[in-house]
């Protein structure tokens, strides 16, 4: 076999190989509990209001992520490089520093509403907001809706 051939028979074991998994999956844990073991109070009151808010912008039950994201909404993505899997559409996670806020794929295009919000830091999809006090929730719902009709445009999104 030429060191062509070789070559060729390489690429194409090597392309067959297993993808790996997301780290961050659907879980079975309810946000409830979450919820519950969230302390200090403050910052479980404001994930409760948060919850809220997603829950009446999307439409989607709130499904736990991982150990600590809330997540409304999932979609199945398939790249050319032939990763593919499962995440959510948009949610929150309650960190200790911030909340962190994902809004998939990014915020490339939301600049209006991002000046609008009040106290943030970005990154490539999440934001971060250290309290509620900070940002203006009106402002964070169009931000959820503008968010969710991107991502539609790529991949369709199934509720939770």
């Amino acid at each position: 076999m030429s060191r062509d051939a070789i070559g060729e028979t390489r690429k194409i074991v090597c392309s067959r190989k297993a993808m790996p998994e997301n780290k961050t999956q659907m879980t079975d844990a309810t946000v409830d509990a979450f919820l519950s073991r969230l302390t200090p109070e403050k910052r479980a009151n404001e994930a409760r209001v948060l919850d809220a808010l997603f829950q009446e912008v999307t439409g989607f039950q709130p499904r736990l992520w991982g150990e600590s994201i809330i997540g409304y909404g999932h979609y199945h993505y398939r790249y050319a490089s032939g990763r593919e899997g499962d995440f959510l559409a948009t949610g929150f996670s309650p960190r200790k520093r911030a909340f962190s806020i994902y809004i998939m794929p990014g915020y490339a295009d939301f600049d209006a509403i991002l000046k609008r919000l009040g106290k943030h830091k970005t990154g490539r999809s999440c934001l971060y907001v250290n309290k509620l006090a900070d940002i203006d929730t009106g402002a964070l719902k169009e931000l959820v809706c503008a968010g969710l009709d991107d991502l539609a445009t790529q991949w369709p999104i199934k509720p939770t």
